[in-house]
């Protein structure tokens, strides 16, 4: 099953703090991970935080100013988050596909003003904002189970076929053949439920895998590997990989 690697967090930063928690069984085929990131001490100087695309959608609390909430997701370019030299963020981490919120709540950069939106991000927020990461976990939970309720959570059988079996996707072709679609329909649906086309679902897909297996698998040759990778994440494999934890 897909599993997209952390965002990039530079080695030279020692004070923050990654963890990723699985969901229970009855979420899993929704939800990749709960996510907590955090400084432990202030900084010297301001974090920026490497964010990759992977498809996936993020409902987002900020745990300092807790009215700060949003639904987040990133195309096919990696975002440079400034978050400043303290901060602590949790996150729902849903599987490509699965969202069926409004498109316009979703945004594609740096989360810092209030939300808006009718979600009950905020009353979430202002609830586990005194709990440590464990005690959030069944809250979080919780508001999946509402979101299923709401339809605004459903399991996508086409992009679950996919990643599922996405160590044997190699082609579009391939992709709209495991999906038991045309491509035509493949393109329709995909378009309508992830936002993406196939050839950018496959193109991040990939990218994504390119850090645990060797590229030769995925692409043609080193030179397409290379211009793929930098096209998404700005860097060469070398210097993504010497620069970030991975």
């Amino acid at each position: 099953m897909y599993s997209p690697i952390q965002d990039g967090i530079d080695k030279s930063v020692r004070s923050v703090l990654y963890v990723e928690s699985q969901p229970p069984s009855n979420i899993a085929g929704l939800v990749h991970c709960f996510w907590e990131l955090k400084t432990v001490t202030d900084l010297p100087e301001d974090f920026h935080y490497h964010a990759l695309p992977d498809a996936c959608v993020n409902i987002l609390f900020n745990q300092v100013e807790t009215d700060i909430a949003g639904v987040t997701a990133l195309r096919t370019k990696a975002e440079v988050l400034n978050l400043g030299k303290s901060f602590h963020y949790v996150g729902i981490q849903f599987y490509p596909g699965v969202w069926r919120g409004k498109p316009e709540e979703i945004a594609d950069c740096y989360v810092g003003t209030p939300y808006l939106g009718s979600l009950p991000l905020i009353q979430t927020s202002k609830k586990i904002s005194e709990m440590d990461f464990n005690g959030k976990l069944p809250v979080l939970s919780e508001l999946v189970q509402w979101f299923l309720k709401e339809e605004l959570v459903v399991i996508n059988i086409v992009t679950e076929k996919i990643l599922k079996n996405i160590d044997q996707i190699y082609s579009v072709a391939d992709m709209a053949r495991l999906a038991d679609l045309s491509p035509r329909q493949l393109q329709r649906t995909l378009s309508q439920t992830t936002g993406f086309s196939p050839h950018n679902l496959l193109k991040v897909l990939r990218v994504q895998q390119s850090f645990k297996k060797h590229y030769l698998e995925l692409y043609a040759d080193q030179s397409h590997y290379i211009h793929s990778f930098r096209d998404i994440t700005g860097y060469t494999p070398v210097k993504y990989t010497a620069k970030f934890d991975v």
